[in-house]
């Protein structure tokens, strides 16, 4: 620890609002339960002065999702600018240690949801929103343990630069800094990835409009833009999340049409990869990566190539959930055995204590990568009727992220002893 740099100091009794939190609320949507009543309740007591600030964060989230985002993020801005530290209920009546999550003030998908992977645990969480105009607290509320869950995007930025100025002489394990983070950029990954024997990752190259409407109009070629690209390619809005805008373009009449239909000004290209199966069929799977071990988290199966779970048909189809089972119960012996080098190698050179990545297997055997992220949700809200291969896993991943904030907390317990 620099020694020019002055400690930072803790509070045991920080102020402290208390909120529902995203797991319970999400929970309820994802089982279909009509989040409108809850809405209605709370929004009646913002409007008449009764609402507590965490009442008020779980409006704004709970807004996001009956799709009212624009509404929610400026609940979120007022409530935030009052209240920047919130605890989430914990199950256990006597937590054994404390968690500190540093997130930004951005939308529900933006920050790693941490709730979902401490859930039911007896691990205290208290997240503290890295707001413009409100510096850090001094003190900083009691923590054992701290984690960045701001993500690389855009409007995160003014999160990361802020912890970033203090993570060396933050006064507890400060995991996932931004340091690391800030190397999941999708222009990035790619050269932090390269050379790794046995992976696949396209370069992802930043294009502007004005040299899109060029190759579209035929007066240059996608080549000559950059030489890694070629049609077909994969573009999206820079920026974009959730495949909002992702499409692939086979000849530059596509990329005229597809022009015409967005306005954003800059953009993600990226060569297409054929990742289909024997069968046609595309195979798509997310690997978490806690404390440098891979585990799986799951495998979605569909005819289209722009596959994510919620549009693979998982549950309509027996055969698929079975490969599923079978992916997420052979992994160490399958999957993680294959590719076992290479996900070593991706832990060891993106090196954040917590991550995932999206990914497929190429028809010579390599591992595709798509992504790599802080902030896919890794969840528990399946049935179990419907998944009962899920829970075992998912609560595997879980206990191992327990266990990673214990060693840590340990870790910093006996230096300082």
């Amino acid at each position: 620890m620099p020694t020019d740099l002055p400690a930072l100091a803790e509070a045991a009794g920080a102020d402290c609002a208390e909120r529902i939190g995203m797991a319970k609320i999400a929970k309820a949507a994802f089982d279909g339960q009509d989040l409108k009543p809850m809405w209605a309740a709370l929004l009646g007591k913002l409007l008449d002065g009764s609402a507590t600030p965490g009442e008020g964060l779980d409006l704004a989230l709970v807004a996001q999702l009956i799709g009212e985002k624009s509404s929610g993020l400026a609940i979120q801005h007022d409530v935030l600018q009052a209240q920047q530290l919130y605890r989430v209920t914990c199950t256990s009546p006597a937590p054994r240690l404390r968690v500190l999550a540093l997130a930004a003030a951005t939308d529900m998908g933006s920050n790693t949801p941490i709730e979902f992977l401490l859930e039911d645990g007896d691990i205290e969480l208290l997240m503290l929103y890295v707001v413009p105009g409100a510096e850090l607290p001094s003190p900083l509320p009691a923590h054992d343990v701290a984690i960045v869950i701001a993500s690389d995007s855009e409007d995160c930025q003014h999160a990361l630069h802020e912890i970033n100025a203090v993570a060396a002489r933050w006064p507890r394990p400060l995991l996932n800094p931004p340091e690391r983070i800030w190397h999941l950029d999708r222009d990035k990954l790619h050269a932090l990835l390269a050379g790794i024997e046995g992976l696949s990752i396209p370069a992802t190259v930043p294009v502007d409009r004005e040299r899109l409407v060029e190759v579209a109009d035929e007066r240059e070629l996608i080549e000559d833009v950059d030489g890694a690209l070629g049609f077909p390619i994969i573009i999206r809005p820079r920026g974009s999340h959730a495949g909002v805008g992702l499409e692939k373009v086979e000849e530059p009449i596509e990329l005229s049409l597809y022009l015409d239909e967005r306005d954003e000004q800059e953009f993600f290209l990226a060569r297409f990869v054929d990742y289909s199966s024997e069968d046609g069929q595309f195979r798509k799977y997310r690997v978490v990566f806690v404390d440098g071990t891979a585990y799986a988290c799951h495998m979605a199966i569909a005819k289209r190539w722009d596959i994510w779970y919620l549009n693979a048909g998982m549950a309509a189809s027996e055969s698929k959930r079975l490969e599923e089972a079978t992916f997420m119960q052979t992994f160490d012996i399958g999957f993680g055995r294959r590719h076992r080098s290479v996900l070593a190698a991706i832990a060891e050179r993106i090196g954040l204590d917590y991550f995932i990545i999206d990914c497929a297997e190429t028809k010579d055997g390599s591992l595709l990568v798509f992504e790599a992220d802080n902030t896919a949700v890794v969840h528990n809200m399946d049935s179990p009727d419907m998944f009962p291969y899920k829970p075992p896993q998912m609560r595997k991943i879980f206990a191992a992220f327990a266990d990673m904030i214990a060693k840590r907390a340990l870790s910093a317990a006996e230096q300082a002893a």
